[in-house]
């Protein structure tokens, strides 16, 4: 029997996609073409969304192995760019968006309530496989998130299936990044080595020395253009402040109720990021470095997909109660501001030095090409 030829509508389910537009109606042909818009347009970001959370599977997974070769970097990286790139996208949307007038919207928005886009169980699982825990979410109100994905009478939904299954699928992508980070070598030494504690501190040490030295420079440029004496204590004071954040950034000396193994890990961590991003010209560097730079501009285009997703709100609504009983706006405002959760890739540019500045790299022959090496 010869199989039945392929058609582009078969293989892309064309007729199924088009009849899922009618929201609660039995018939699209009910709703008003602003209605359609605004369900197609939240059908497409979930669309996004599903293709996103693949990505980020895919890269945690490459990072969760227990040896992760540098060949294979490149794919990381690939997919990386790859979900920048899928978050941009959903943030285009915006602007369609904003061809609804208030008027227009609230004709059909009391329809949603109590239903809220903060029910979107795949948003939710895209920043639980980045890493953001559930003790630094902002809650709706008096309930928690998960609740707020139940039904209403309390009972599981595909969302909260969904989402409590995420929860469950560890590591994060943060999480396996730091696992990756700690086993990086530095200046040759590995976590094993027996004199690892003693050769990280040594060269956090060496940076925090250069790191001082280039501050006093420009302390000292800018205090002799002060213009008052009460300018030159307030310069005086920020630089000293910088390098104290400096040492307590590296020494992990911010980190409160963890043991000194915890410490000296987290510590190991930032050691890393600085190492890698500052002799990143090395061969062995070049795609760790190029991991760091995709990880800043993943984080960064989510922080501005949360951005444009309150201005458009604030520019539909205003500052309304969201139908879910949120705080609308100010709800998507704070999300933008506090759900960081690659923190110390970021920090760690803010003590980067230029290259003549750098203290000299120990064991350089480490740091050709090597097959099998992590």
């Amino acid at each position: 029997m010869s199989r039945k030829s392929p058609t582009y509508w078969d293989y892309v389910k064309v007729e199924e996609i088009l009849s899922q537009q009618k929201g609660l109606s039995d018939s699209e042909d009910d709703l008003t073409n602003d209605e359609v818009m605004f369900i197609t347009i939240h059908q497409i970001d979930e669309l996004w969304f599903k293709l996103a959370l693949r990505e980020l599977v895919s890269i945690r997974d490459l990072f969760a192995a227990e040896h992760v070769a540098e060949q294979s970097l490149s794919s990381a990286v690939r997919g990386l760019r790859r979900t920048v790139l899928l978050f941009k996208q959903v943030a285009t949307h915006f602007e369609l968006m904003e061809t609804l007038t208030t008027r227009d919207y609230l004709s059909f928005r009391d329809k949603l309530s109590p239903a809220s886009g903060f029910q979107s169980a795949q948003l939710r699982e895209i920043e639980i496989i980045m890493g953001l825990e559930s003790s630094e979410r902002i809650p709706l109100g008096h309930e928690t998130y998960l609740r707020a994905l139940k039904y209403a009478d309390g009972s599981e939904s595909p969302a909260s299936r969904r989402v409590r299954a995420r929860l469950e699928d560890r590591p994060s992508l943060l999480q396996a990044l730091d696992d990756w980070l700690h086993r990086t070598p530095i200046h040759g030494s590995l976590p094993d080595d027996p004199n690892d504690d003693e050769h990280i501190r040594a060269t956090i040490e060496a940076f925090l020395q250069a790191h001082v030295d280039e501050i006093n420079k420009v302390r000292a440029r800018a205090i002799a253009d002060a213009l008052t004496e009460k300018d030159r204590a307030r310069l005086d004071a920020r630089y000293s402040r910088e390098v104290d954040s400096a040492r307590t950034f590296l020494l992990a000396e911010d980190l409160e109720d963890v043991d000194d193994a915890q410490r000296r890990r987290r510590s190991r961590i930032r050691a890393s990021l600085l190492f890698i991003e500052s002799y990143r010209e090395l061969p062995l560097l070049a795609w760790p470095r190029e991991i760091l730079d995709s990880i800043v501009a993943l984080e960064q285009t989510f922080l501005i997909f949360r951005q444009r997703h309150a201005r458009m709100v604030e520019r539909v609504i205003g500052r309304r109660t969201g139908t879910g009983g949120s705080a609308g706006v100010d709800y998507l405002d704070q999300t933008a501001l506090k759900y960081r959760v690659f923190r110390d890739v970021w920090a760690v540019r803010t003590l980067l030095l230029r290259k003549q500045a750098l203290p000299k790299l120990g064991n350089p022959e480490y740091y050709g090409f090597a097959e099998g090496r992590e």
